[in-house]
Formats: structure tokens, sequence, C-alpha cells
């Protein structure tokens, strides 16, 4: 986290809400880890469940039977690529570390919606993402009331929440952050909430940003998530300015691109 990275989005799943993300068989699968590699990833995140608005839900078992056929495939084809999963079920995490070994887990939830979680990531002492969002993927565009402004609910979230975390035995140096873009907020409260990151780069944790060809893009634009590329990178960008070390996103090679001409800009 001393410098900033990509993270590949593989999700293993029908149904997310950006096609060119979704690989559904073992040799879009394998093909997708190779370009990931190809194209500078320094982490792939590998999701089994759908956190789109109203997505349908998975079973734990599905889950990890989808999350386990990514892994294995990047635990094969590139040994030293780390890997997150996308999770907020303890026993998917648990599952995944007995049959590959440790992993970072990525948790819309931030444990939650699954009051196992913390203590399953504490005791595997495993590297922790934790973002913010308001009830579940069915339910969250529902809750985007905030009492304050949307930054201050955020900022003041997680300094609650990082001292849960670590009174439960999570340790500071494996906890990042990641502030939800698109979950629960409204288009405004997302570009508010970009204006404010580097306030939550100032709580000292790595911040991750996730923005890649979200409704906060496209809706602004009128265009589609085919469409929002440029405006993707274009946000990424501001991430990175205002101290994002971790850019989740669909498209690598432009944003591995970004990171190189952005330590090329503060060189």
């Amino acid at each position: 986290m001393s410098s900033p990275c990509v993270m590949a989005i593989m999700n293993v799943t029908p149904d997310s809400f950006y096609p060119g993300s979704r690989v559904a068989d073992g040799n879009s699968i394998d093909e997708r880890v190779r370009q990931a590699v190809a194209d500078g990833a320094a982490i792939i995140d590998i999701g089994g469940y759908s956190s789109r608005p109203g997505a349908d839900d998975v079973s734990p078992e599905e889950e990890l039977r989808r999350v386990s056929e990514g892994v294995e495939a990047v635990r094969r084809l590139a040994p030293d690529m780390k890997v997150s999963v996308d999770t907020f079920r303890a026993s998917v995490v648990e599952g995944v570390v007995s049959r590959f070994g440790k992993v970072i887990v990525n948790d819309i939830s931030a444990g939650e919606l699954d009051p196992q979680m913390i203590a399953a990531v504490a005791r595997l002492d495993l590297p922790y993402i934790a973002m913010h969002m308001k009830g579940d993927p069915k339910t969250m565009q529902s809750l985007t009331g905030y009492g304050r402004d949307i930054t201050t609910e955020v900022v003041d979230y997680f300094r609650n929440r990082v001292e849960t975390l670590q009174a439960a035995g999570i340790r500071r140096e494996n906890i990042i952050l990641d502030p939800g873009f698109g979950f629960a907020k409204t288009q405004e409260q997302n570009y508010v909430l970009l204006k404010g990151l580097h306030r939550l780069v100032e709580l000292g944790f790595p911040v991750l940003a996730g923005l890649s060809r979200k409704s906060m893009i496209y809706k602004a634009l009128g265009t589609s998530p085919d469409e929002a590329l440029a405006g993707t990178v274009a946000l990424d960008w501001e991430c990175l300015r205002q101290g994002a070390v971790i850019l989740r996103v669909h498209d690598v090679r432009e944003a591995v691109e970004s990171v190189r001409l952005f330590n090329i800009f503060n060189r």
C-alpha cells in the first residue's frame, strides 16, 4: 500500500451489472486471469455474488463454488498474484482459505451482514477491505437518507467501525477502507463523497476507490456502462489525487496507465 495499484474485477456470476466483468466458465475465467496479469493488475478480486442494486440471492454453497473456481485459476496461472475474495459471508472466506490459503477479504458490508465475519478475519489474520453501505444489495437504494452531509457520515462511520474491527482482533495494518460509491448513495451524494475523499484518507488507512463504469458516471453522461470507460479514467485520476491507493476496475490496462502517469506527474 506504499504506492497506488490496480485491482482487477472478476465476477464469476451471470448477473453483475457490467457484462464485461462476467466470466461464466473455466475458459473465460482463465482468459480473464491471463489478461489481468498481462495488463498489470496487482490484485484480482473474485466475486460470486452480484452486489448490483436488486441482485438476486445466491446460496453460500453456490457462492463458494463460484469463488473457488476463480481462486483456483489464479493460483494455477499466476501463483504470485494477490487474490481478493468479494464476499460478506464468513463461511465463504473460511472455505476459500481452507483450500487455497490466505486471501484478502473484500466485504461490502464491513462485517454488518454476517456477525461471524469479523471474528473469522481476525482469527485467520487476513487483510480486510471494509466498505460503507446501508442495508443490503436488495434494499440499499431505498436507504439514501443521511442526517448530515454524506462525507461526514462515511468518515464518522469508519472512525467508529475501525475501532470495532481492531477490538475484535483485526490488526490495524490489515484494514483497508472503501467509501462504497454507488451503495446506498444518490448520484449527487456520490459526487459529494468523491469531492471529500481526502477526508477519509486522513483517517490513516489505505483507501480503495471502486467507481468503475458505475451509474454515477454513465447516468450523469446519459450513456450506459459500456460507454463509461473514459469517465472512469477521469474520476480514477481524481481518486488518486486525493490519496486513494487501490483502484478497483474492470479495465485494467487503462487504470495501470493512469497510475503510471500519475506517478510520473508527481515526480
